[in-house]
């Protein structure tokens, strides 16, 4: 029961953190078109809104994780960020040549760190750190 119930928090925090990105793709899209087109290089407002949104979207992945989490809140965070953290590394290595390398390392970067930030905001709401 406790594999299912860990299968489920991961999931549930994973989704946040596509739907994060959904949402907030989808509110760049219509407050700023412009910005939002398809670049072979990305400009540096792409660049800073796209880690920023990548990070918001994480970190609410991490809160929401840490929420869900009944027992070891923090084990299932870390959890969720080496998922993201692979997932990232393999958007990655599929965008090579497409974009510059510091570029694709930020992004590989910025979301599992936004993982972590968003569960130990939420350990700190539970007075745990």
């Amino acid at each position: 029961m406790v594999a299912v119930h860990t299968f489920l928090v991961l999931t549930a925090g994973f989704a946040a953190v596509v739907m994060t990105v959904l949402a907030l793709r989808g509110l760049l899209l219509l407050l700023a078109p412009s910005l939002a087109g398809v670049e072979d290089r990305p400009g540096l407002s792409y660049t800073v809104v796209n880690l920023g949104s990548s990070f918001l979207a994480g970190a609410a992945g991490g809160y929401g994780t840490a929420w869900y989490a009944a027992s070891n809140p923090l084990v299932h965070v870390l959890a969720l960020g080496l998922v993201v953290l692979l997932l990232a590394a393999l958007s990655a290595l599929q965008g090579r040549g497409q974009q510059p390398i510091w570029y694709l390392l930020a992004q590989v970067a910025v979301s599992p760190l936004g993982v972590l930030a968003g569960g130990l905001v939420r350990l700190r709401v539970l007075g745990i750190l």
